[in-house]
């Protein structure tokens, strides 16, 4: 019939559906956001892991593969030539070369301590060149005296992670949180003739054979190591005297890569020179 209204409902929302369909939306928002935030929190834990990781990773191929190049030999000091290869438990130095990137290429002598860092410790690796007036120290840093007779077992209050003296003299943090750090020394000590393991090694010219090595922090640890020293055997040990008067330091980048600059040549002992 013409005129007549359609009776049926109209189709649409009521409030109650609003409602629930505003819930479910929050709902769905909500656990959206503590997803996104469960996986940012996730991902900041792996990356944390990994950089300890790295870290401890970094350090202990930074030490194996310095000590592998470890070379026998002896500094005047006080008058007398003191092999510079001494440790015991927790401390040890030795040479070995660096290379161009510490800012002067050639042999270094290195030494690793432990220095106290808030509630723990921090692994340090203190270099200085070898080099006459770098080993006499200056203004900015100390001189170098023998590890093991060295006043504040070997540790100083210098400045970390700065190089000084054209990069000839530096202290960088290795790990700044250390749980353990051991040596041990493998070798055929004084008056023996078999090798063994010793917690100590000092005024021996010869490197030991072998060196065992355990890192770790508090986060993280590794098997130990047991490094074979390539210079081992007993070999020629180079002393070097005072610094001649009109010597100098090198420039940064003059000196050849893994070689003594020249302005400090070794003098070798009367003996030495009679064997060639």
């Amino acid at each position: 019939m013409a005129g007549r209204r359609d009776s049926r409902p109209v189709a649409g929302f009521t409030l109650v559906e609003l409602l629930i369909a505003l819930v479910l939306i929050a709902v769905i928002t909500l656990l959206m956001f503590s997803g996104l935030r469960l996986g940012s929190r996730a991902w900041e834990s792996v990356e944390t892991v990994s950089d300890r990781v790295n870290d401890l990773r970094v350090t202990r191929n930074f030490l194996e593969r310095t000590l592998r190049q470890a070379r026998p030999v002896s500094i005047v000091f006080d008058g007398q030539p003191w092999p510079v290869f001494a440790g015991d438990a927790e401390r040890l130095e030795f040479v070995a070369p660096l290379s161009e990137h510490v800012g002067i290429p050639g042999l270094y002598v290195l030494r690793l301590v432990l220095e106290p860092a808030g509630d723990g410790q921090r692994l340090v690796l203190v270099r200085w060149l070898l080099h006459p007036e770098v080993l006499a120290g200056g203004d900015e840093y100390p001189e170098w005296e023998p590890l093991l007779e060295a006043s504040g077992i070997g540790a100083d209050t210098g400045p970390l992670d700065r190089d000084l003296a054209a990069g000839a003299y530096g202290r960088t943090v290795l790990l700044p949180d250390v749980a353990e750090f051991a040596l041990a020394y493998f070798g055929v000590g004084e008056g023996e003739t078999e090798p063994a393991w010793f917690e100590e090694w000092a005024d021996d010219p010869r490197l030991p054979l072998r060196i065992r090595l355990a890192v770790s922090t508090p986060h993280r640890s590794w098997p130990a190591a047991v490094i074979e020293l390539a210079g081992g055997e007993p070999t020629d040990i180079a002393v070097f005297s005072d610094l001649p008067a009109d010597a100098a330091m090198p420039d940064p980048g003059t000196a050849p890569r893994g070689r003594l600059p020249s302005a400090a040549p070794p003098q070798m002992r009367p003996e030495q020179q009679d064997a060639r």
